[in-house]
Parts: C-alpha cells; structure tokens; sequence
C-alpha cells in the first residue's frame, strides 16, 4: 500500500509540519485504513477534558466519514485519566466487539493494559501529548514528545496529536476535508495549556479566523446559545469554559460524553438543546 503524500503548500501556508514526520504515523495509517476497508470495529478512547473531547469529536467525525464501524468510550474511572483501564476493557471494550483501539491523550504508560487487550484480540494505537515513562508497550505510538520521536514540534495537544493522524489519512485518500475541523483543533489547543507557539499558535490563528464560518452544529450552537458574534483569543478562552462547567463535579465524564455528541451531531434542534443544557451547568 502506497502513502500518497499530496501536496504540501497548506503546511508551508500555515506553518504546520508534515503529519508523516510523526514516528509509527505510517504504521498507524496502514492499520486504520485496514479496518475502515474491512469494517472492522474501531474504538477511540478518550479522558473527560475538552482537549481530549475535541480529539475524540475530530477523529469520529473523520472515521464516520469513511463509513467505518467506530463507536468511542470515555471511562468513569478518574484513576486512569491518561490511562486505559482494565475495568474498561474487561466490561466494556470487550462486549463492543472491537478489533482496533484508538487513544486520545492517554494510554503511553498503559503496558499491562495493552497486553490485555492484544490478549482479547484487540490491536492498539497509542496517540499522546504527555511524557511517555513506558517505551515498550507493544502498540503504534504517536507520541511527538517521545525521545525517539523525529517531530519537530514537541508540544501539540491531545486534539492537535490527532489532527495530524487525521491529516495523515486524508492525504491518503487525498481530501481536504480534514481542515474543516481546525476549530475543534483550536478549542483543544486552547484547553490543554500547552505552549501556544509555532504549531500550536497556527492552528489556534487558523481556528479563530475560521470558527466563524464553522459548519459544526455543535460550535454553531455554542456560538448562538452564548450570543458570541465574533472570535478572539479571549472569546475563545471563554468558549473553551463553556465546555466542561466544574472540572471536580461528579457530573463531569457525563457532560463530557454529551459535549462530544454536541461537537458529532448532525442534528442542529439536538445541538442546541445540549447548548442549552451546557450553559445552565455553567451557571451552577
């Protein structure tokens, strides 16, 4: 199977480096196009945080756009909240059926958990932004904090780690509608703390300028709930807040499994309605 790489003058344009510059992201290519072309199931796990959310939201949009069979899953368990858990798996991932397992922002130190899941069949892709201590789980890791990993850039967050996975596999299939999710890029960017510079800083510019114009019913409904009619920085910031109210309620993985319907829906009466529904936990 060949990459097909396309052209690069939307890197160059925007500063963004070349997806493919990311260790194991051609491995990661492989095996995803493998289960989407024999639908196989794919499940993207992810943390409770609007980093991670975004994340999840870019890469479900982009896999149900190829038709693939992907569900995703967010665990209660605060213990593991850049780990996979055990008990995820054990009661959960395991009855999904799933063939091919997807992280958003955790699962680097989680070795038990991956030889846990290759034990039930289930394959492993690791994309992270944190520190990785475990260099030997037997899994593709997409990691550009990694020692080992040749990306230039070594701070991209949770959403922006993903949207280069993305990015990858719409240069295979050579479409550009994997920058229609900037916006969700940039609210994940915003959201992880990470440096804003470089890369970060172009992709969080390139989401400001175009989150106007968004064709995310979810983000458009944020928009009109929160009457916001123009976008900056410090609008952005305050977007980001209406996400996930309380970071210790009790209510948080729930609100975050509904901020990621918001951001996947296509019915615009559903995303106001969660809109609505965010902004009274905001006042709580």
């Amino acid at each position: 199977m060949e990459i097909i790489q396309g052209s690069l003058e939307y890197f160059k344009e925007y500063k963004l480096n070349n997806p493919f510059l990311m260790n194991g992201m051609k491995d990661a290519i492989f095996k995803i196009i493998n289960a989407v072309n024999n639908r196989e199931k794919i499940v993207v796990y992810g943390c409770g945080d609007v980093d991670s959310i975004c994340g999840i939201s870019i890469l479900l949009l982009l896999l149900k756009y190829l038709n693939a069979d992907v569900e995703y899953f967010i665990p209660d368990d605060n213990d593991n909240e850049i780990g996979i858990s055990k008990m995820a798996l054990n009661n959960y991932i395991k009855y999904l059926g799933a063939d091919l397992l997807i992280t958003v922002g955790c699962g680097g130190n989680s070795k038990e958990e991956i030889i846990l899941a290759k034990q039930m069949g289930i394959s492993v892709i690791v994309t992270d932004n944190h520190e990785e201590v475990n260099s030997e789980i037997d899994a593709i890791v997409i990691n550009s904090k990694n020692k080992a990993c040749n990306y230039p850039f070594k701070h991209l967050s949770s959403a922006g780690t993903v949207f280069k996975l993305c990015e990858a596999i719409s240069m295979y299939y050579k479409m550009k509608r994997v920058y229609k999710y900037i916006d969700l890029v940039m609210i994940g960017t915003i959201a992880s703390k990470e440096p804003i510079k470089n890369e970060n800083k172009a992709l969080i510019d390139i989401g400001i300028e175009d989150i106007m114009n968004t064709n995310n019913y979810g983000i458009n409904a944020l928009l009109k709930i929160n009457k916001i009619s123009i976008m900056d920085m410090e609008t952005a910031i305050s977007l980001v807040n209406l996400i996930i109210p309380l970071k210790d309620s009790p209510r948080n993985k729930d609100n975050a499994r509904i901020a990621v319907e918001l951001f996947t829906t296509r019915d615009s009466y559903r995303a106001i309605q969660i809109a609505k529904y965010l902004k009274k936990e905001c006042l709580k």
